[in-house]
C-alpha cells in the first residue's frame, strides 16, 4: 500500500478587486459561487446510483461529529457531465467522478485551485473500474471528508488574517504572550486567573472563544478524562448560570478526541457538547490542548456556540478557525500555518 501525501496551500495574495473578479498570476478569474461546505458532484445519472456513487455520496453526507443533531458534512448537489456547464464550473467545490478502465490502472485523487473561479478546489477521484471507485471512497471517506472541510477552514482563516479583532488578539497577547485571530463580532469579554472568554454575547447564534492555561505536570494530560475534569474546574469558576450553583460543564456522551496538529506541532482536538449544570442550556464546542514549550504549560484554545433554534454546523465551523489561528509564544515570529489535509491511501 502506497500513500500518496499532499497539502492544501492556501496562498495568501493582495487581492484586486475589479468588475466582481479576482486577479491570480495577473489573470482575471471571476468570483467563485455557492454556499460554504457545499459540494458539487460531477458524474453519470447512473453511476450516481449505483454502489460507486451511493459510496461517494454517503462519505459527504456523514454526520459532523460533536453536535447536538444530526447535521451532514455537506450540501451535495451532482450533475451529469452533459449537464457542467460554465455556470455550474463557478462554484467553489466541485468533485469529478472520473471512470475509465482504459486510461488508468489503479484509484487515485487529484486536485486544482482556482481552475474557473476563486477561491476553488476542483478534486478529481480517478479509477479503472466502479469497484475499484468504491472500495477506494470507502477506504478513504474520513479524509475526503476532512479534505473538503480544511479547505473551507483555510478560506475563513484567509478572511481573519485580513479581518479579526485587534482588541481580542492585543488582550490575549497580555495575559498569554499568544496571538489569536477572531471575528469583530466577538467583542464581549470577560478576564480571569489565566483565563479568557470573549463572545458575541448574542441570544441565539451566539459564538464564543475561551482560552486558558495551567501548569504542564501530568503526563495524562492528554487524555479524555483529565480534559473533563480540568475544563469543568475551569468553567465552574468562570463561567456561572443565572443562578448560584449553575455552572457550564462537560457532557461527557459522545465527546471524541484525536490528535491533530496545529502551527506544525501536536495538538488534541476534542469535540462534544457542553451543558449548564441546573439549566437546560447547551451546544456544541471544539477544544485543541497544545503545550506551550518555552513556559511549560498548557494552553487550551475552546470554541462553542449557543443557537437553539438554528443549525450549528456552520457556525461551529466559522468560529473553529480561529482555533487553528492561536499563536503560542514560540509560534508568534512565524507566518499562520494553515490547516493540514491528511494523506489519502492509494493502491
Amino acid at each position: 500500500m502506497r500513500k500518496l501525501f499532499f497539502s492544501q496551500l492556501l496562498f495568501i495574495l493582495p487581492l484586486l478587486l475589479l468588475l466582481g473578479c479576482k486577479s491570480k498570476g495577473g489573470i482575471f478569474t471571476p468570483t467563485a459561487s455557492g454556499r460554504p461546505y457545499e459540494v458539487l458532484v460531477v458524474v453519470d445519472h447512473d453511476l450516481w446510483e449505483r454502489p460507486a456513487g451511493r459510496a461517494l455520496y454517503n462519505a459527504l453526507d456523514t454526520d459532523v461529529p460533536g453536535l447536538p443533531q444530526a447535521e451532514s458534512s455537506f450540501y451535495i448537489m451532482y450533475s451529469s457531465p452533459k449537464d457542467y456547464d460554465s455556470t455550474l464550473k463557478l462554484l467553489r467545490n466541485i468533485l469529478i467522478v472520473d471512470i475509465q478502465p482504459d486510461r488508468y490502472t489503479q484509484a487515485k485523487f487529484s486536485y486544482s485551485n482556482n481552475v474557473y473561479a476563486y477561491p476553488q478546489v476542483i478534486v478529481n477521484i480517478q479509477a479503472p473500474s466502479e469497484k475499484e471507485f468504491e472500495e477506494f471512497v470507502n477506504e478513504n471517506k474520513q479524509v475526503i471528508v476532512d479534505f473538503l472541510t480544511r479547505v473551507e477552514m483555510n478560506r475563513q482563516i484567509a478572511i481573519l488574517e485580513q479581518k479579526h479583532s485587534q482588541l481580542v488578539n492585543e488582550t490575549v497577547r497580555s495575559i498569554f504572550d499568544c496571538e489569536v485571530w477572531v471575528p469583530g463580532e466577538l467583542n464581549a469579554t470577560k478576564t480571569g486567573e489565566d483565563f479568557f472568554w470573549v463572545g458575541t454575547n448574542k441570544a441565539t447564534g451566539d459564538q464564543n472563544l475561551i482560552i486558558y492555561s495551567y501548569p504542564y505536570k501530568d503526563k495524562d494530560t492528554f487524555t479524555a478524562e483529565y480534559f473533563i475534569n480540568k475544563r469543568d474546574s475551569v468553567m465552574k469558576v468562570n463561567v456561572p448560570g443565572a443562578r448560584p450553583g449553575m455552572y457550564m460543564s462537560t457532557e461527557t456522551i459522545g465527546l471524541t478526541t484525536r490528535d491533530i496538529e496545529v502551527q506544525n506541532k501536536y495538538a488534541m482536538e476534542t469535540r462534544g457538547l457542553w451543558k449548564v449544570k441546573g439549566d437546560f442550556m447547551g451546544g456544541p464546542f471544539v477544544a485543541h490542548t497544545r503545550v506551550d514549550e518555552k513556559n511549560q504549560r498548557i494552553i487550551t484554545a475552546e470554541v462553542f456556540v449557543y443557537a437553539p433554534d438554528k443549525l450549528k454546523r456552520n457556525l461551529t465551523r466559522q468560529i473553529e478557525a480561529s482555533l487553528y489561528t492561536l499563536r503560542l509564544p514560540l509560534d508568534r515570529e512565524q507566518k499562520i500555518s494553515k490547516t493540514e489535509n491528511d494523506s489519502i491511501k492509494t493502491e
